[in-house]
């Protein structure tokens, strides 16, 4: 028993753990295309 919670919970901090590295990605990639763009001046 305890031996499958262990294992969903480890399942579950390591889908969070990626979940949150591409949201970091997702983000510095928006930074750069913002830094990286020319301004709107209409």
């Amino acid at each position: 028993m305890w031996k499958k919670v262990l294992i969903v919970a480890g399942i579950i901090g390591a889908a969070a753990m990626v979940a949150k590295k591409v949201k970091a990605s997702s983000d510095e990639r928006a930074l750069w295309h913002e830094a990286t763009t020319a301004p709107d001046l209409r």
